[in-house]
């Protein structure tokens, strides 16, 4: 069985690595960047998007605000980086948010910050999934209808690829990543070419319609604009999306972490607003109209499909040179759907922490085979699958409950800082730290001041758009994780010894063996030998049960009993209506009620069999009476097992062969004389099994 399933395992995932070579899955700058940042990155292929979407509502006369929108989103982006930096040297640990919160807030808002990073993580990859789908089936319309279908299976693909490890998987994005940044600022330059020195005219697809305000958008003044602008603003926001999973990954990074993470970061915002900036105006200079819905494109033929921004603009730039265009198209798709390795990477981090704190399942804590946090990856793509599915991979559904959880976390975790910075400054007394100390703290109260801003715009202006969606999971999930500590706590305090009187808390008065007896073969001798063995003659009663479900095969039974001269008591329970698991657990019990001081050990012989359909055809009553046995308090459950012939342990050893027998010819009377071997051998042994199991029982028993 374990041949089985552990071929398949090491071709999919690979060798098991050793606690030693930890280090050697660390991450340079260069590996790092597409690792944690591909999510930040991949941000600037749909913000931009969304910028012109909800402007659109209000028609063409908006559209130039655009340029200011994504200048305040690149703006906010570098102040929360700037903020974060100051996180990743201050608690190096990977704990993040959360660990931020928890220190210097209290453990509720610890769990807050939690409970937030859990739904962005999980809608991170359902967003960034379908939004890379979009892209590829906006350069190949045949795909459409089939959006679902490819997104589970690319979330799929992408778990396999992060059980393989950190390091692998970070290797393997590296090259899509960095093509999508050289992509887009070729794009860019291309454009400035094409513009500037040739005067060349680009135009979109979508520039040819005229775009109309939505129905009830028509005279839009006033709050109304300010409100228009402020949710323009909320989905522009969605470019600040996964800059905080560098302050949770830094011990995945190399030595000097800290460092390391803080240029990382760096790096991350200047490129991502560099990126964002050439995609607005290369949209304006194409006069890209994104609309939500065709009613709104006046002159668009019927049946018109809107491609994404990125891919109008791309095709509007490249019109004489397609392999650009399919190039874009083809990094786009890949580096959307390869930013949800941020999540990967993340999520699985954050649940072992949890884990360890005893917030979520203990399973969470452990690595796998690869070093990775297995069990939290695949509980993180089995989530995703699920909005997938429910949103019917529909990327402008699923960004509406997007941004949410990450701002929470931005708050809490500048809020956090704040207070970190402040309790240091009072007893820190060399002035050089105090004033590096007090540049920090300024710098996050700015960075808690435009993140708090911002929560406040997304939650007013997406609430009933979705978002509502994300902060009824967000409760959802710390509760959870509220009764899951409870849970954990219970328990601890049920299994802790108690100093006083240790011999009445854990030694037994006597100890009451039971031996379950179907018929009397091979597995029974070798569980009546062993509790035999096992037991304690001064203070412990050893009997045999079964349970008559037949007559003339207890008949039988007690015939072979007698012959065999066994002095252990065999006890028989009548069963009329056939069943083995009641009696002998109702039996147990009233040993437990009888002396309710006294322990009762129920030995249960079992077959170990060696193919996987074999187990449908032994142990059930085993396995049904050890669930109900468990369950009994003051009962212990000793299984003694009987490997069968199938099983690796009962394989016959390969006959040696003598050097030179091969050469001689003697290798086919050899293979002749051990045709008849096998048979002859067990049957003998059989017949020494037999013998010496009755002689120890026979000696045992005068003993």
């Amino acid at each position: 069985m374990s041949k089985l399933t552990g071929l398949p395992k090491r071709i999919l995932i690979g060798r098991a690595l050793q606690n030693d070579r930890l280090g050697e899955t660390l991450l340079p700058k260069r590996i790092a960047l597409p690792v944690f940042a591909s999510d930040a990155l991949s941000s600037v292929a749909y913000a931009p998007e969304q910028i012109f979407l909800s402007l659109s509502v209000a028609g063409i006369a908006t559209i130039h605000f655009s340029w200011w929108v994504g200048g305040v989103v690149a703006l906010v982006m570098l102040v929360v980086v700037a903020s974060y930096r100051q996180n990743v040297h201050a608690y190096p640990s990977g704990g993040g948010d959360y660990e931020v919160a928890t220190v210097n807030l209290g453990a509720n808002a610890g769990l807050t910050v939690a409970a937030a990073l859990m739904v962005d993580y999980v809608l991170t990859v359902a967003v960034s999934t379908t939004s890379g789908v979009a892209n590829l089936v906006s350069a190949v319309p045949s795909l459409h209808g089939h959006e679902v279908a490819i997104s589970v299976t690319l979330v799929i693909l992408l778990m396999g690829m992060n059980l393989r490890g950190v390091r692998e998987s970070g290797t393997a994005f590296a090259i899509p990543t960095y093509g999508f940044m050289i992509g887009i600022l070729g794009l860019a330059a291309y454009a400035a070419i094409r513009k500037f020195f040739f005067g060349t005219q680009m135009h979109a697809v979508s520039a040819g319609f005229h775009l109309v305000a939505a129905p009830g958008h028509s005279n839009v003044a006033g709050l109304a604009m300010v409100f228009l602008l402020l949710k323009t603003f909320s989905s522009g926001c969605a470019a600040l999306t996964g800059v905080e999973a560098i302050s949770n990954g830094v011990p995945a990074f190399r030595k000097p972490k800290s460092k390391n993470a803080a240029t990382t970061l760096l790096m991350m915002a200047v490129m991502a607003v560099v990126m964002m900036i050439s995609i607005i105006w290369m949209g304006n200079l194409t006069g890209l109209h994104m609309a939500g819905s065709n009613s709104q494109l006046v002159g668009a033929p019927a049946g018109y499909q809107q491609k994404t921004a990125l891919a109008q603009i791309s095709q509007a730039v490249f019109s004489n040179f397609t392999p650009g265009f399919y190039f874009i198209a083809a990094v786009t798709g890949l580096i959307l759907v390869l930013a949800a390795n941020t999540a990967f990477n993340g999520f699985p981090v954050l649940g072992s922490i949890l884990a360890q704190d005893r917030y979520l399942p203990r399973q969470l804590h452990t690595r796998g085979d690869r070093l990775a946090f297995s069990n939290g990856i695949i509980a993180l793509a089995a989530v995703a699958v699920v909005f997938i599915i429910g949103y019917g991979a529909n990327p402008d559904r699923l960004i509406q409950l997007y941004i949410i959880g990450v701002f929470v976390s931005f708050n809490m975790s500048q809020t956090g800082m704040i207070r970190h910075w402040t309790r240091l400054l009072k007893t820190e007394t060399d002035p050089a730290v105090r004033r590096r100390m007090m540049r920090s703290r300024v710098i996050n109260s700015v960075g808690l001041s435009c993140t708090a801003c911002v929560l406040v715009v997304v939650l007013s202006t997406k609430f009933m758009e979705g978002a509502w969606m994300s902060c009824l999971l967000m409760v959802v999930f710390f509760i959870l994780m509220k009764a899951i500590r409870k849970h954990y706590d219970r328990v601890s305090t049920e299994l802790s010894a108690a100093e006083e009187a240790p011999d009445e808390s854990v030694l037994p008065s006597r100890v009451h063996s039971v031996v379950l007896v179907s018929k009397l073969h091979k597995p029974t001798l070798r569980a009546l030998a062993y509790a035999q063995i096992s037991r304690s003659a001064k203070t412990s009663t050893l009997e045999a049960l079964t349970v008559n479900v037949d007559p003339a095969d207890t008949a039988v039974l007690r015939q072979d009993w007698e012959r065999r001269g066994i002095e252990i008591p065999l006890k028989v329970l009548d069963s009329p209506y056939r069943e083995v698991t009641r009696p002998v657990v109702e039996y147990v019990r009233n040993l437990r009620r009888t002396s309710p001081r006294d322990v009762v050990t129920v030995f249960i012989p079992e077959y170990v069999v060696g193919h996987w359909y074999e187990h449908l055809l032994h142990n059930q009553s085993a396995l049904r009476l050890k669930g109900r046995l468990l369950f009994t308090p003051g009962v212990m459950v000793v299984s003694v097992p009987w490997q069968l012939e199938s099983s690796e342990r009962r394989r016959k050893p390969v006959e040696w062969t003598a050097p030179g027998q091969v050469r001689r010819g003697d290798l086919h009377r050899v293979q002749n004389r051990d045709l008849h071997r096998p048979a002859k051998a067990a049957a003998s042994q059989s017949k020494q099994s037999d013998q010496s199991s009755s002689d120890q029982s026979s000696k045992e028993s005068i003993e």
